[in-house]
């Protein structure tokens, strides 16, 4: 299942419960899936058309009313067009409002760069008391859904279009804001990942025990705030970190562990990203293995600190 579809049955259920819940679109509800939301509560869903500042907008007006709104758009139309509106009318009055994104990174495949976000964890990093967070999976998806709707504050997070592996079989499995998920352990490198890229680090971390490299490996679900104990242990006890993300290397994921393993326990690290370009269409699989996120890469990134490891 993608993310996105867990992210429109995870709604449902909240919609079920919690009659604060209201979701917002921009004209793509049967792409984002929050079409099956308006099915289900057609009184709480609001259309907004292709106005996504407006929406963005709206849903701050919502939330200052005591609503619990959700806005949906792609990750590059919602977060690079309603930037300005995130920031003055949801981080500034630190409103509640849920941006949950779908068609995040280059993995949409052949819509092209145009709608490819290789941004939006920047951005979102950027506004300030906003929680980031990329789920893995659709377990790990619910979950965090679940979670956003209790948080009181504001909430990023991306969802994706393709079909992902389950890495979390237990569908019950807990997640929290801020405390990573390790999902195997090992002595000499430890491989960090958020949304699609932690099945490709653990697809890593099997090739490299075929050399004998044990490898730890986190799922970095919440970027924002960074899960600073994990990165310190990871440091301390594997002495080198590997941090691969579906977006651009400059204010993502690799920025935020190397800040925290600065601050806590520097040791070398290597960044598996995409550097300081936009991609193309093509396939989901052409594009991560051009551009440098599947698994060979991340064993080389791997081999290449180890090299560096005192």
């Amino acid at each position: 299942m993608a993310t996105r579809d867990a992210y429109g049955k995870a709604l449902v259920e909240l919609g079920r419960v919690n009659p604060n819940v209201l979701v917002l679109d921009a004209d793509l509800s049967k792409s984002t899936k929050t079409n099956l939301f308006a099915k289900e509560f057609p009184g709480r869903f609001i259309e907004c058309g292709i106005a996504e500042a407006n929406m963005v907008g709206i849903a701050g007006g919502l939330a200052a009313a005591g609503k619990i709104p959700f806005v949906s758009s792609f990750a590059c139309f919602l977060m690079n067009k309603a930037f300005d509106q995130l920031r003055i009318a949801v981080a500034y009055p630190k409103w509640n409002v849920k941006v949950v994104t779908t068609h995040g990174g280059i993995s949409i495949g052949e819509d092209g760069p145009s709608q490819q976000s290789v941004e939006d964890y920047a951005l979102a990093c950027a506004l300030p008391g906003f929680v980031v967070t990329s789920p893995a999976d659709e377990t790990s998806t619910r979950a965090l859904v679940l979670r956003a709707a209790e948080h009181v504050g504001p909430v990023y997070m991306r969802t994706g279009r393709p079909r992902v592996p389950i890495i979390y079989p237990d569908k019950n499995e807990l997640f929290e804001f801020g405390r990573a998920k390790r999902l195997l352990d090992g002595g000499d490198v430890t491989l960090i990942g958020c949304g699609v890229t932690v099945a490709e680090c653990l697809k890593a971390a099997e090739a490299l025990a075929q050399s004998g490299i044990r490898a730890r490996v986190l799922d970095m679900h919440t970027l924002k705030p960074v899960d600073r104990e994990a990165v310190a242990a990871a440091a301390r006890d594997t002495g080198a970190i590997v941090c691969v993300e579906e977006h651009l290397l400059d204010g993502g994921l690799g920025s935020q562990v190397a800040r925290a393993a600065a601050e806590l326990a520097p040791v070398p690290m290597e960044f598996v990203g995409i550097i300081d370009t936009y991609a193309e269409s093509g396939t989901p699989d052409e594009l991560l293995e051009k551009y440098g996120l599947t698994a060979p890469h991340i064993v080389r990134a791997a081999e290449r600190v180890l090299r560096r490891k005192k």
